[in-house]
């Protein structure tokens, strides 16, 4: 089976490895609500001209309109609420940690879906990336100052469900033969619309001047690398390589996601952090073979 499609999902990883951070960074300076909203809506305005000038359909058939609308709703609406309300109350470093369990998730989804089971090296494989972070786990610090790490770790874990979710329907319409690059494009617009009616409730209470370069630069790179360009990777990579297989890739998302905190924001990274990341690599390896 042809590399492009794990390529496609690691390059992926690597601009989402930085959406923890940016996310953090952006709640610091603007409500969470508005993070969320200016996660989608301006990339839908900016999709939106794109996609009728260049003639992309939406799909035809009633079971591709209901997953793209499945892939919109979780992809572009639940999971950005949830995630950037979590990342608000905890560490970008927890929260990468709680993304973490998002291949399982997905993996688990797909195979329901499909009504069978993984085979034995994606089970041996997720059992050593499992291995990988819980050492991580075990080396965390706790709570960012003045927040509710509980509050926001059950939030960021919602937002988890809802992405694998999305993430397995978009693989599965790009598997009916509907481009990832149109899955993408259409699920960032039609969210967008559904975003668009509560826009100044999410917006209200934003000091626009407050907002500083680093907080325009952390928004920049979740709408156009996080919510496009990484989506529109992922999507085919699964549709291409399986979204079992594939999925498994996103465990080396939490190293790329701390090693990045610690660099950006100073979270403290422990000697735990090695030892982790050579289990989740080995277990990412032993499960896409």
């Amino acid at each position: 089976m042809s590399r492009a499609p794990l390529l496609a999902a690691g390059v992926a990883i690597l601009i989402w490895g930085g959406s923890a951070v940016a996310a953090r960074v952006a709640v610091q300076e603007m409500p969470a609500l508005a993070v969320a909203a200016l996660r989608t809506v301006p990339a839908g305005a900016v999709l939106l001209p794109l996609v009728l000038a260049l003639r992309i359909a939406l799909p035809r058939t009633r079971e591709a309109l209901a997953l793209l609308a499945l892939s919109a709703a979780c992809g572009f609406v639940l999971f950005p609420i949830a995630f950037s309300l979590g990342i608000a109350q905890t560490s970008a470093t927890h929260a990468a940690m709680i993304l973490a369990v998002s291949p399982m998730i997905t993996g688990a989804i797909a195979q329901a879906w499909d009504r069978r089971a993984p085979a034995a090296r994606w089970w041996l494989g997720g059992a050593i990336a499992v291995a990988g972070e819980a050492v991580l786990l075990s080396g965390r610090t706790d709570a960012v100052p003045g927040t509710n790490p509980l509050l926001g770790d059950a939030l960021v874990a919602i937002a988890a469900i809802f992405g694998a979710l999305g993430y397995v329907a978009g693989g599965r319409l790009n598997r009916l033969g509907y481009p990832a690059q149109a899955t993408t494009y259409w699920g960032v617009i039609l969210a967008s619309a559904a975003l668009l009616p509560a826009l100044p409730w999410m917006l209200a209470g934003t000091d626009w001047p407050a907002i500083g370069p680093r907080g325009i630069a952390a928004l920049a790179y979740i709408i156009v690398g996080v919510t496009v360009i990484g989506y529109i990777l992922w999507y085919w990579a699964l549709g291409t390589g399986g979204i079992a297989r594939i999925g498994m890739v996103q465990f080396a998302q939490p190293v790329a996601s701390v090693l990045l905190a610690a660099l950006i924001l100073s979270e403290p990274l422990g000697p735990a952090v090695a030892l982790s990341a050579a289990l989740v690599i080995a277990g990412v390896f032993v499960a896409t073979r």
